[in-house]
């Protein structure tokens, strides 16, 4: 029988763990390919266990934090990595990522640049990473630019074919608002490989953010992601999301999926509060939450409580709701708060009487915040509502005076509601500036001028300086043009009111007066006041001597 060499079989050996650390690995990058941060976590804390040195197993076992939303637990292990091994490429990279999560951009440029020094900027894997961490869309710090830079070195290096790193660079270009090339570099990535689902749902998101009338298109891409991969789990959380606010079954239905393709985590647990909630069943969404806070232990998914805080406001239990939220305020990691979160706290602080100041200011955190148009006009819109209902019209006017600021396309509606809560606060300068935009934008419509004419006749009350007299008079000419159309009746009766006074009081012109006061009585023959009126107005000439007593003919009405 032949002697076996030691040696080689030691060397053997140590090639097989070497092979076996390597399967393992790539098999925990998988779990984050699919976002499967819980199971990625475990498999890549067992191979740190066993080997601590393991530099790209710490760089990963980090990811897996990040991905859970554990940034303390991944600070900590690239920290302590550090203090043993400060030459470490990766780790240095994973503590740039972390300490751009913190907002300190200078530290984490110069890690990042300290890591590519000392590879002499010929690893993949560093700048892949590099890359990664600034074009991530969860990354609001991170510089895209430098991603692209970087990225697009890593393609030039010998032996490249990793789809991730174009997958990457496609990231970086959204981030730079450059959909063409976005696109490109996420064809470049199917490229190397057609069934890599995570380029091509990338693409179903540069469309999506295109808005409306990409429907059709966006969804061939989620359609097709899910062909190349059924186990690729964010296209469920994306549609999941989309169906949420229109149409509940199918986010569940989609809810379902994502939730048989991921961990059973504290993220999951919210999910279920969360489909409740969109169902209505907003006392079992607070009794799923609970179930997964007690779930947490020590550290619960602090969305958990912005659900039950939104629950509790269904359920019209401001107190609890309040509450809920400022746990959630305290819990919750700044960098993760978002626009949408600030607003719902001022609403329920609206349901407080007096906190319209104290909510205004989260309104506007969250205005500040949020990038889409739609978003910002809703927040504004609701703090509007909120004054007038505290019968603060002057606020209220400010806050859609805001509206059509931020608004390209600012409505009609939009211009009514600034100039008419003016208009009810008494500052008729701020309403007549709404209302000459009106006429301006829309010199067909009939309600601008009338309600100028309304402003201007509360300024010049007595009528003497005839202020309102061409708004009523092109009120007049509109709506006799077609008095069937939806409130012409009521704004023409009105300006004939206003001039039958303006006519008789002012000017002496009875006749005129009269010529009002019959058109006035064919839209309404039986009114009483139109009746009594023209008896008065008919025997009482406005020329005449004064008498010692007499009815003064009245004065109409010009409100809305």
């Amino acid at each position: 029988m032949k002697k076996i060499n030691k040696s080689l079989l030691f060397i053997f050996a140590l090639l097989l763990s070497a092979g076996i650390m390597a399967q393992s690995i790539d098999d925990g990058k998988k779990f984050i390919y699919y976002e499967r941060f819980s199971s990625a976590k475990d498999l890549f804390q067992k191979i740190v266990n066993a080997n601590p040195g393991n530099d790209d197993a710490v760089y990963w076992l980090g990811q897996s934090y990040i991905g859970l939303e554990n940034v303390a637990a991944a600070k900590t292990l690239y920290q302590t990595t550090l203090s043993a091994n400060p030459n470490s490429p990766m780790t240095l990279v994973g503590m740039g990522q972390v300490e751009l999560i913190e907002g300190k951009a200078q530290d984490a440029r110069s890690r990042f640049e300290t890591a590519i020094s000392m590879t002499k900027g010929k690893s993949i894997d560093v700048l892949n990473a590099i890359g990664f961490a600034n074009a991530n869309p969860d990354s609001k710090n991170g510089d895209a630019a430098y991603a692209i830079e970087k990225l697009k070195q890593a393609t030039q290096l010998k032996k490249f074919n990793d789809p991730e790193v174009y997958a990457n660079l496609g990231d970086a270009y959204r981030k730079f608002a450059d959909g063409g090339n976005a696109i490109r570099a996420y064809e470049s990535a199917l490229a190397l490989n057609p069934n890599y689902a995570r380029a091509t749902y990338r693409i179903g998101r540069v469309y999506q953010t295109q808005g409306a009338g990409q429907e059709e298109l966006y969804m061939k891409y989620y359609n097709d992601a899910i062909a190349k991969d059924a186990n690729y789990a964010p296209v469920y959380n994306t549609l999941f999301n989309y169906f949420y606010e229109t149409n509940v079954g199918r986010s569940a239905q989609y809810l379902d999926k994502y939730l048989n393709a991921s961990d059973d985590d504290p993220k999951a647990c919210y999910y279920r509060a969360s489909i409740k909630y969109a169902q209505g069943l907003f006392q079992d969404a607070i009794v799923k939450a609970d179930q997964c806070i007690t779930a947490g232990g020590t550290s619960p998914y602090p969305n958990l409580y912005g659900i039950k805080a939104l629950a509790y406001r269904r359920l019209k239990d401001s107190i609890r709701a309040k509450e809920n939220y400022e746990t959630y305020f305290k819990l919750q990691d700044s960098s993760k708060v978002g626009g949408g979160d600030y607003s719902a706290y001022a609403d329920i602080l609206l349901m407080f009487p007096g906190n319209e100041s104290l909510a205004a200011s989260y309104v506007n955190k969250a205005i500040a915040m949020d990038t889409l148009e739609a978003n910002k006009v809703s927040y504004m819109k609701n703090m509007a509502k909120a004054y007038e209902d505290a019968k603060n019209y002057k606020e209220a006017g400010k806050w859609y005076g805001r509206v059509i600021s931020t608004k390209k396309n600012f409505s009609n509606v939009d211009l009514f509601y600034a100039g008419y809560d003016y208009y009810l606060a008494a500052d008729y300068d701020s309403s007549n500036k709404y209302f000459n935009m009106y006429v301006e934008k829309y010199p067909e419509d009939i309600l601008g001028y009338y309600m100028l004419g309304n402003t201007y006749a509360a300024i010049d009350s007595t009528g003497e300086r005839g202020l309102a007299v061409p708004y009523y008079t092109k009120t007049v000419q509109i709506g006799e043009s077609d008095i069937t159309k939806a409130n012409a009746k009521t704004r023409v009766l009105n300006a004939y009111k206003f001039f039958i006074g303006y006519y008789y009081n002012n000017k002496k012109d009875r006749a005129t007066a009269l010529q009002y006061l019959d058109k006035a009585l064919v839209l309404e023959p039986t009114d009483a006041s139109l009746l009594s009126n023209k008896e008065f107005i008919s025997k009482n000439d406005p020329n005449a001597p004064a008498k010692p007593a007499g009815k003064p003919a009245g004065k109409s009405s010009n409100k809305k």
